[in-house]
């Protein structure tokens, strides 16, 4: 379809716009937002998307925005204030940031994110959404006159990103994270906002592939259809700190943690020292006999 038609199995909102080549997003103007979503659910537990986009704009560096993010959530066509789409979502989102909201921050943008939400969890635009990022990497993806590709890999609970941005014709692994759980029949989306600044936000296609794979037969006997999103992760997504790697590290020293290495540095000297001075008197003794 063009202009504002119906297309077939796609529903759209905001300020999309449609074109024979592309579906764009949000124009390259301000405090703009829109979305596409698919109308029918996926049904498959193993899967992979592929999306073909592009985000240019005029603005230099660091003089756009906000980003474009990708969905396959319980909730479609929801206006909100996560880059176009509601906050407190049920599922996964990949968000593909492209303004540091937060000066203090030590990533480079673009930078491309994880977040898997059961519906507890508030995206915090002023962190970048740092505390609810599973991980991360940092994509050079803006105004390249270049094809720009993402890839989304669900099978068996792991979860894969992967780029191709640097006009190599190959994938880039981006995000690995096992663990996930995804039900299946929720819907895929795209949407983008902007704010104070802007960018042209636009959807050249997203393929959806099956992915053949065996599953135990524990998982053939689930529901998946009643699962809800969750990640096993063996620490918190809160004590995800600045990491230009897009890794998990550990979070600042606290007050007791750092009492806690002082106190161990001080027994370890008392304990060095201990030994020395038996050491040194054993020696003394053993001259003494010699003489």
């Amino acid at each position: 379809g063009a202009g504002s038609a119906a297309v077939s199995l796609w529903d759209f909102q905001g300020s999309t716009m449609l074109t024979s080549q592309y579906v764009r997003l949000t124009p390259d103007e301000r405090s703009r937002e829109g979305s596409i979503w698919n109308s029918v659910p996926c049904f498959l537990k193993d899967w992979e998307l592929h999306v073909h986009f592009k985000i240019h704009g005029a603005g230099k560096k660091n003089l756009h925005g906000d980003g474009l993010a990708l969905w396959y959530t319980q909730e479609r066509l929801t206006p909100g204030p996560v880059f176009g789409s509601k906050d407190n979502f049920h599922g996964l989102a990949i968000f593909l940031d492209t303004y540091p909201n937060d000066e203090a921050t030590e990533r480079v943008f673009p930078y491309i994110s994880a977040m898997v939400n059961n519906g507890s969890l508030t995206y915090d635009h002023s962190k970048d959404g740092r505390w609810t990022e599973l991980a991360g990497c940092t994509a050079d993806l803006r105004n390249q006159n270049h094809d720009t590709f993402l890839a989304i890999r669900y099978s068996r609970g792991r979860l894969t990103v992967m780029t191709d941005v640097e006009d190599k014709n190959e994938w880039k692994n981006c995000i690995d994270i096992a663990g996930v759980r995804l039900p299946t029949g929720y819907y895929f989306g795209a949407s983008a906002g902007t704010g104070d600044l802007s960018d042209n936000h636009d959807i050249i296609s997203m393929k959806l592939f099956q992915l053949m794979v065996d599953h135990s037969p524990e998982d053939e006997n689930i529901d998946w259809t009643k699962v809800e999103p969750s990640v096993s992760l063996f620490k918190s997504p809160k004590d995800n700190v600045d990491d230009p790697t897009g890794n998990f590290r550990s979070g600042p020293l606290t007050g007791w943690k750092v009492f806690l290495l002082l106190l161990c540095a001080l027994l370890g000297i008392i304990v060095c020292a201990v030994v020395g001075a038996v050491v040194f008197q054993k020696r003394q003794e053993r001259n003494k006999r010699f003489y």
